[in-house]
């Protein structure tokens, strides 16, 4: 048995045994699944850059794109340029423009990659000042970019516009001007204040509920134009009652890393695609889990997501913008890039503790590929940080 000593709450230090069989890397396609699946994939840093780590992100370009053919060969989807890959967070839209690019180069060079871009206007400094026609321009301009380079769009949620609109109205004018030019149908994404404060009375409503019935309205006067929504509000009860309401041509993909599993498989009246961070983490668990569905299994699904569940919520937990650490952490506990950096030197976002417990759910959820190579770097890290492991 691999063992590993860890921090406790009590500040204590125990050793702590692995027991997780991990989750075999299995090749999947995309119509091996009864779901659409989309990962919200990370980018790595370049930790060699001589850059300012806060001011002027470095990324590791090959490394960055390689993982993208790991979700591929998975069978999942990748949402790119999104929340996960620190948009808006350290991530400016001249360097998404450049994922986008390369990402599409990489997409271009299979015929089984499912991908889809973020659009936004985290270009615009959000104020009080800026009038609704420059933000309806700079979600032209993000736009443009995407569909210039072939890329289906996630239209995400715009920082200005929470900022600048007096009502819902100005909403409705927002996204209606820009759904009515798109080329083809958008995932539009509702990203809620606990991932981004920004964003805080989205919709123009000070409620969800209030707010749910406004966006419902825009994707009913469009909805030849909207493929489906995201919504990320942690909430399965407002999902749910959100997917019932949309028409009937329009997806629900969930964005709740704390209930996906439930959401995904669905009920009677209905199901949720899937659009999420918390996929980056756990692909190979994900994939096996969707493969399942895609038999039959159900028992089988909820055998191999169930366990990923308190993994996600601790990922995710308050303030849960900072989730996006542990998506990396996890990411170099398995190899998948040589150290634990990010940009905008996110890396420190979370202490000690929150890693070392993320690690034990790891393992309980079967995510660490290779408990050798995992414990070696968690020791790694914790030796880093003045913690005899």
């Amino acid at each position: 048995m691999t063992s590993i000593n860890l921090p406790n709450p009590d500040r204590s230090i125990t050793p702590y045994t692995l027991t997780g069989e991990p989750i075999p890397f299995v090749r999947h396609k995309a119509t091996d699944f009864p779901r659409i699946a989309y990962a919200a994939a990370h980018v790595v840093a370049d930790p060699l850059a001589n850059n300012d780590p806060w001011l002027t992100p470095a990324i590791d370009w090959d490394t960055t794109l390689k993982f993208r053919h790991r979700l591929w060969d998975l069978g999942l989807g990748v949402a790119e340029a999104m929340d996960t890959a620190q948009r808006g967070m350290g991530l400016g839209w001249a360097e998404a423009q450049e994922l986008i690019r390369r990402a599409q180069a990489e997409a271009r060079t299979r015929d089984d990659s499912l991908i889809a871009y973020g659009a936004g206007t985290d270009h615009l400094a959000p104020g009080p000042d800026v009038s609704i026609d420059t933000i309806i321009k700079a979600y032209e301009e993000q736009v443009g970019f995407v569909e210039g380079e072939g890329g289906q769009i996630i239209l995400m949620a715009s920082r200005a516009l929470a900022a600048s609109a007096k009502s819902p109205d100005d909403y409705a004018k927002v996204y209606g001007r820009i759904l009515s030019q798109v080329k083809q149908p958008v995932i539009m994404h509702w990203l809620g204040e606990m991932f981004d404060p920004a964003l805080a009375g989205y919709w123009g409503k000070g409620s969800h509920e209030e707010a749910m019935d406004v966006c419902l309205d825009v994707i009913a006067a469009h909805a030849d134009k909207v493929d489906g929504i995201k919504i990320s509000l942690l909430s399965a009860e407002k999902e749910i009652d959100m997917r019932r309401r949309l028409p009937a041509s329009v997806k629900m993909y969930t964005g709740d890393d704390f209930n996906y599993a439930e959401l995904i498989a669905g009920d009677d009246a209905g199901y949720s695609h899937a659009l999420l961070g918390i996929f980056d983490a756990i692909a190979p668990a994900a994939s096996a889990g969707l493969a399942a569905l895609g038999r039959g299994n159900t028992n089988e699904f909820f055998d191999l997501l169930e366990p990923t569940v308190p993994l996600s919520r601790h990922i995710f937990a308050a303030p849960t913008r900072f989730y996006k650490t542990g998506v990396v952490f996890l990411a170099y506990l398995n190899g998948l890039q040589n150290h634990f950096q990010m940009i905008g030197g996110q890396q420190s976002t979370r202490s000690v503790q929150h890693l070392a417990q993320l690690f034990r759910l790891a393992d309980k959820a079967r995510v660490l590929s290779d408990p050798e190579l995992a414990v070696s770097r968690m020791k790694a890290v914790l030796n880093v940080n003045s913690v005899l492991a």
